[in-house]
């Protein structure tokens, strides 16, 4: 079932962001790091939105009893997961990157000298699992894509937001842009 509303997007942020996946922080660090990236870089509010929301579906994964702590053997799709979960309260313009940006993962080790060899230990180990760098073909297709730009910004952020004890400030510091960017 999709989000009803912005305000259950936060609760489960609230509720489950505090929990680790397979980094050294919390889900809830982690998309505060992100978010604050994107800000400093000057994306859109949607972006700043995608950057914190882009791991979304590892919370509805934890909600539902799935995984936790790293507790990982198979790829379940988080990113598409959480963007249609997200669809009904956002817009494209934050789902679309939210959707892509594992496959950006994938297109940049592709395409990026030094990209696989920098990514963490958490993100070396999904990678396997999310079907390893694009062959030519796949990468020509991602780029195609009219949010793959935004993925790829998307993805150095995610890459980027994992450092320990880093104050980024709250979630509540977002519930205004959430409140502008949200479609219901």
């Amino acid at each position: 079932m999709p989000a009803a509303s912005i305000a259950e997007v936060v609760e489960l942020l609230r509720t489950w962001g505090p929990e680790r996946y397979d980094e050294e922080v919390s889900q809830l660090d982690h998309a505060l790091q992100s978010a604050a990236l994107a800000r400093a870089e000057g994306a859109s509010d949607e972006l700043v939105a995608a950057a914190l929301l882009h791991d979304v579906g590892h919370l509805l994964e934890l909600r539902e009893g799935g995984v936790a702590d790293g507790d990982v053997a198979v790829d379940l799709g988080h990113e598409a997961r959480g963007a249609r979960w997200l669809a009904a309260v956002l817009p494209p313009a934050v789902t679309g990157p939210i959707a892509l940006h594992v496959a950006a993962k994938r297109y940049r080790c592709a395409t990026e000298d030094g990209y696989e060899a920098a990514l963490s230990a958490g993100s070396t180990a999904s990678l396997a699992r999310q079907g390893g760098p694009m062959s030519p073909a796949e990468a020509e297709r991602f780029a195609a894509h009219p949010a793959s730009d935004d993925a790829v910004r998307l993805r150095g952020w995610d890459d980027a937001g994992k450092v320990t004890d880093l104050d980024v400030g709250t979630l509540d510091d977002h519930l205004e842009l959430l409140a502008r960017v949200a479609t219901a």
